[in-house]
């Protein structure tokens, strides 16, 4: 079940990147919504009026840097792991 990496390619680290990338903006939207979620519950809590952009409460900028974050540290994720799986092949050091 378990198999040894294969040689690493150009096309599997973009391929790679891309997946883990997209990984990240997936979390990132969790993220978004747990934040939101909370704020809403907080200020219905409080009686607090909310301003809403569009469909979502937080501010786009708030949520350009929830994106962005989740984009980028999905990347660096990627990056890290191509290394431990492809380069340090990590994972077969240990059988």
């Amino acid at each position: 079940m378990f198999r040894a990496a294969g040689e690493p390619t150009k096309i599997k680290k973009i391929v790679y990147l891309i997946v883990t990338t997209f990984l990240g903006l997936i979390l990132s939207l969790d993220f978004h919504a747990f934040i939101e979620i909370n704020y809403l519950n907080w200020a219905g809590s409080q009686g607090k009026l909310v301003t809403f952009y569009g469909n979502c409460a937080l501010h786009p900028a708030l949520q350009a840097a929830i994106w962005l974050a989740g984009a980028v540290g999905g990347f660096y994720l990627g990056l890290f792991w191509w290394r431990k799986v492809y380069v340090d092949r990590v994972w077969a050091k240990k059988i």
